[in-house]
This record gives C-alpha cells, structure tokens and sequence, in this order.
C-alpha cells in the first residue's frame, strides 16, 4: 500500500473512533432560510424496482426484510424550498429539510463496509438515500457504490481522508474536498453538488472552499443511527418532518456483530413505527 494512502487511513480510522456516531454534533447551527424558493428541475430518477411503487408488491418486499411497508412517499416537489440565506463565495449549511409532510431523508457516510445484502435490500426496496463517500474508504472497491447510484441514490462528497476539516488551513480544505469532486467525478460520472464535514464539524473556512470547488450545500443532520437505536439532536427523541437522518457504511467490527444491513432494516423500522416515510434528498435541495 502507498505510504500516503496507508497514514491518510490510519488517521480515518483514529479520528472515527473518537466519536461516538463516527460524526460528532455539527460545530455550528444552521443560519435561518432566507433566500427564494427554488424551481425543481426535470430530473430524471432511476427506479428500476417495483418495492419503489405503493402496490402489493412493495409491501411484500418490505415483509420479507421484517419491516412493515410505510406509506409510499410523495412525488416531488414542483419547488424546492428555500435554503438559508448566506454571504458571498459561501454555501448554507443544513441539518433538516423545511416541509409539512411526514418525511425524513437517509444519508449514509464514509464507505468502508461493502456488503452485498446491503445492495440487495436497497434494490428490493427502493429505498433512497444519498452516499456521502470518502475516498479513502471507497478506493479498494469504487464499482460496489455504482449499483447503488444506478438505483437513483446520489452520490456526494465526503472529503479525500476524512480529516477533521477546522484543524486544517483554508488551501488543506481546498484540496480535501476539491479533490473528492474530482475523484467522484471521474469515478461516478458527475461533480457532487452536496457536501458533508467529516464529524460534522466546519468552519467559515469550510464554507468558502466547498463555494469554491462548485458545493451548493453543506449538509448535517438532525439523527443519527446506531445499531439498533437512533441518538436525537433536538428535545422530544422523535422524529419531525423533514429531518436528514445520519447513518454509516460499517461493518460486523464496528456495529457489535451487526451488519450494515442488519442496522438499515432496525433505521427503517424506526421510521415506520413514528409514522413516516423515506424521501430522496436530491429532490428537495
């Protein structure tokens, strides 16, 4: 293994193990949405499974991964709605959809754990999520996620190394995430257009380097996954409508003998039992 591959892994891997969700709580609240809503553009969305659909067929599939169905989710919005207001050369930073309607969005980070039943699952249910992926994790295997974006999941950047960002100056951020673009890029097709911190954490200087390398949002979260349970940021220990729920690409070692497929089916059952469904997050931001 390159030798800078291999200190770029170790420092990963020692940082993630400092935190408790491998993310810790955001450094910095969300500024408040000011800006225009925003038009959603004819996007099309893969969805080669029929679980995707709201018929018979879903619920099946759901049952045979011992989850009861939710309800199907919405279409997408005509408009998306508005972000928070920011300053020049900068991006908003946020932890939760606005909405009325009874959906969350699933995010999953880093790429380590690479199971095939997760791919399964994913195809079986038509469930969406967004991949927040850091190349050092990613590089042993880039093709496992390409089934996954196939399925309609986006892709989107997680920095190179997975460094705790406001530890670096302002260019060691540049290289972080541009690099990531240009590694996803070349990898999966497209530039990323969303972006999350290693751990959460950020600063000014995080959001002036992600502007610069072509990121239109920061994006945190509102809950997040352990194996069984889900940790709440904000009082209630429930879930609200439009709420970005973190969860990670881990394997047996690190989920006490839990598979990542294993720990998805225990976040989904969450959500349906508070009365919620799944919605894509690429069609609201």
């Amino acid at each position: 293994m390159d030798g800078r591959i291999g200190r770029a892994l170790l420092a990963w891997g020692l940082l993630a193990a400092v935190a408790v969700t491998g993310c810790t709580a955001q450094s910095s609240a969300a500024p408040e949405r000011t800006t225009p809503e925003r038009t959603t553009p004819n996007r099309p969305t893969a969805d080669p499974s029929p679980a995707a659909g709201g018929g018979p067929d879903r619920a099946a599939a759901y049952r045979k991964w011992g989850i009861e169905p939710p309800a199907a989710p919405p279409g997408p919005p005509a408009t998306k709605p508005a972000l928070p207001g920011t300053g020049a050369g900068q991006v908003p930073v946020i932890s939760e959809i606005p909405t009325e309607e009874k959906i969350v969005f699933l995010t999953f980070d880093d790429g380590a754990e690479k199971d095939p039943r997760f791919l399964t699952m994913m195809r079986e249910l038509g469930v969406p999520f967004t991949m927040f992926l850091t190349d050092a994790a990613i590089r042993s295997d880039y093709g496992y996620f390409k089934p996954l974006q196939a399925l309609g999941n986006g892709v989107q950047n997680h920095t190179l190394t997975h460094p705790n960002l406001p530890d670096l100056g302002p260019a060691a951020q540049t290289r972080e995430i541009c690099g990531q673009q240009s590694r996803l890029k070349d990898h999966y097709g497209t530039a990323p257009r969303l972006f999350r911190p290693p751990y959460g954490n950020w600063n000014e200087a995080t959001r002036t380097a992600a502007a610069s390398c072509g990121i239109e949002a920061i994006v945190l979260w509102r809950e997040s996954m352990q194996i069984k349970n889900m940790q709440y940021q904000l009082p209630g220990e429930k879930l609200r409508p439009g709420d970005i729920i973190l969860a990670h690409f881990r394997g047996p070692s690190e989920l006490k003998g839990t598979t990542v497929t294993e720990m998805t089916a225990n976040l989904l059952r969450h959500i349906e039992e508070q009365g919620f469904t799944v919605a894509r997050l690429e069609d609201y931001l």
